[in-house]
C-alpha cells in the first residue's frame, strides 16, 4: 500500500477539521531558520524507504539557534543520501500535553476498525489500546478512553477529555467515508484540557 504525500494526507485531516502542528518542506537549512522566526522546530526526514522515522535518526526534535538547525539539517542530508528520494518537513514543536495515538486499519472480514491508546514510545512498550468497528458514537468513543488501563491519563476531572472524544468522532468519520484509506496513524497526538495538536500523519492508501 502507497503512502500518502505528507502535505496530502495533512489536507484530508484538515478536511474533517482535524487539527496538526504547522508544517512546511524545506530545501535549505536558511529555509528552515526563516520558518522558525525564532521559535523552536522539529526537521524530519520524510522517505518511503525509512517509516520509521524516530529509530532511524530521521527526526531533529527542539531546535533553536541557526546552529543546531543548520547542524541538524545539514546531517539530515547526510543521511538522505541513501534514502532518495526524500523530503525534508519542518513543524513546529508542539506545546505539552499527554502523547496519544490514533489509528486506523482495515479488516478484510468488518471494514474500517478506529484505535485509541497511550501514543508515543508507550504504545510499544505497554500496549494499552482499545478498538471499535467504524463508525462510533459518542458513547463508543467515552467507552474506549474510560477502558484504557492509563484511562486517568486521557481524562480530567473525572470525565473523558472533550477534545479526545470530538477527535475520535472526526477519524472515525474519515475511516468510514473515505474507502480508499486502508491505514491510518495519528500518533503522536498531543492533548490538553482544551487543545490538542497531531504531531506525525501516517496514511495508507
Amino acid at each position: 500500500m502507497p503512502l500518502l504525500e505528507y502535505t496530502l494526507a495533512k489536507k484530508l485531516l484538515e478536511r474533517y477539521k482535524i487539527n496538526s502542528v504547522e508544517s512546511r518542506y524545506v530545501k535549505s537549512a536558511h529555509d528552515a531558520v526563516v520558518f522558525a522566526s525564532g521559535g523552536r522546530i522539529v526537521l524530519k526526514l520524510l522517505s518511503q524507504k525509512a517509516l520509521h522515522k524516530t529509530k532511524a535518526g530521521l527526526v531533529k526534535l527542539d531546535l533553536g539557534s541557526e546552529k543546531e538547525i543548520a547542524e541538524s539539517y545539514d546531517d539530515l542530508v547526510r543521511r538522505g543520501k541513501a534514502l532518495k528520494p526524500y523530503k525534508i518537513l519542518a513543524q513546529k514543536m508542539a506545546g505539552q500535553g499527554v502523547e496519544i495515538i490514533i489509528g486506523g486499519d482495515t479488516d478484510p472480514q468488518f471494514g474500517k476498525v478506529l484505535l485509541v491508546g497511550l501514543g508515543g514510545i508507550y504504545v510499544e512498550a505497554f500496549k494499552d489500546v482499545q478498538m471499535r468497528l467504524c463508525p462510533i458514537t459518542k458513547a463508543d468513543a467515552e467507552d474506549m478512553l474510560g477502558e484504557l488501563q492509563s484511562g486517568k491519563v486521557v481524562t480530567y476531572n473525572g470525565k473523558a477529555s472533550g477534545e479526545i472524544v470530538s477527535l475520535l468522532l472526526k477519524v472515525s468519520k474519515l475511516l468510514a467515508e473515505r474507502k480508499e484509506v486502508k491505514e491510518l496513524d495519528l500518533n503522536p497526538v498531543i492533548v490538553r484540557p482544551d487543545s490538542y495538536d497531531v504531531v506525525d500523519i501516517r496514511v495508507l492508501t
